[in-house]
């Protein structure tokens, strides 16, 4: 009876671990429906970014090149456009309509103070806004043409190489700014718009640990994320590689080999390839978007490992039964967390779709 009493309770432990693991779904780019359909029976055109307003019952995505939109998925479930038009490319439209304006090649969004969500307009070299309470589009970092300079001054008079990531601080005091072409990480604080470099000296090159980040290279910057203790964390593509700068401005690699692979366990020795976004996680791990291995990776600070989110490594569209570390992907170029239920979406960008990790309660 000890023994059948025992094997019952094995199983029932069993039924629970399944029944609470992590599942992944989709939730947008299942189909070929236009705006107001469905999400899940939307079409979708390369979705690079995902953010969510402040309750959390909205989805913003931005569409990269052949898309070149701005989408919501609101309460309702339904997929409509607040800006931009399909595939349409251009640098016009500020100080009207966001379905008037024109944008060239959006990697990332963030949704910051009052609403406003702040575009990564990548090839035109700026920063733009969309203002939910009246649909309007506005000019707010860069001028447009490609360069470096403005530093100490207003950002929309600053001009940058091709705006990448754009992400806030967890109290949404500063934005900041992947540069890719002038290879840094710019700083725009609010409300003044001054702004400053925080990480890069606009040359290529590996960093040296412990060193000051403005003064020390970058090989190429695409991505960062600041988490509440003041750590800049940056994501290099072509350096296959995890930086992070300390709240003394000291910078340092912990995650990568510097060269293409695909690795997991010590993270320094766990390679990478050509990783393109990151987000932080609520326990203060870092989730990237490991692109060209197909796979969403962990970066644990705590202990300096790296370990597997999602994905096979395997280029593919199967959802693997709801198993995220069966699931296949088709370069993923985004990552980011649900702020209130701690979902970890995914945008699966070559296959057309977002996706999303349902945590386990």
């Amino acid at each position: 009876m000890l023994r059948s009493t025992g094997l019952a309770m094995i199983g029932l432990v069993v039924m629970v671990s399944v029944a609470r693991a992590d599942r992944i779904e989709l939730v947008a780019g299942g189909g070929n429906g236009g705006d107001g359909t469905a999400a899940a029976q939307a079409k979708l055109i390369q979705p690079f970014g995902v953010d969510f307003s402040d309750d959390g019952k909205t989805i913003f995505i931005v569409e990269m090149a052949q898309g070149e939109r701005l989408r919501a998925i609101g309460p309702d479930g339904r997929l409509v456009t607040l800006a931009g038009s399909a595939g349409v490319k251009g640098n016009a439209g500020d100080g009207g309509p966001g379905q008037k304006a024109t944008f060239n090649g959006m990697h990332s969004l963030a949704v910051g103070p009052n609403g406003h969500i702040f575009l990564a307009d990548t090839w035109n070299h700026r920063v733009r806004v969309y203002a939910i309470a009246t649909g309007q589009v506005d000019a707010f970092a860069g001028t447009g043409e490609k360069g470096f300079s403005g530093d100490g001054g207003p950002a929309d008079k600053a001009r940058f190489g091709g705006v990448f990531c754009v992400s806030f601080d967890p109290d949404k005091k500063n934005l900041y700014i992947t540069d890719l072409g002038n290879k840094r990480i710019r700083k725009v604080e609010l409300p003044s718009k001054t702004v400053t470099t925080v990480a890069g000296n606009g040359q290529k090159g590996i960093p040296q640990d412990g060193e000051d980040a403005t003064q020390q290279p970058l090989v190429d910057p695409r991505a960062h994320a600041v988490d509440r203790e003041g750590h800049l964390w940056i994501l290099e593509r072509g350096g296959h590689a995890l930086r992070v700068v300390d709240a003394a401005g000291k910078i340092r690699t912990v995650a990568g080999t510097g060269k293409a692979g695909m690795g997991l366990g010590p993270a320094r020795e766990a390679a990478l390839n050509g990783p393109k976004h990151l987000c932080l996680d609520r326990d203060g791990t870092v989730l990237i978007a490991d692109t060209e291995n197909h796979r969403i990776v962990r970066f644990h600070p705590m202990n300096n490992t790296l370990s597997l989110v999602a994905g096979t490594g395997k280029r593919g569209q199967s959802l693997g039964n709801g198993d995220p570390r069966q699931a296949e992907f088709n370069r993923p170029h985004g990552v980011s967390v649900h702020p209130q239920t701690g979902d970890i979406y995914i945008s699966d960008a070559d296959n057309g779709r977002v996706l999303k990790i349902v945590r386990e309660k």
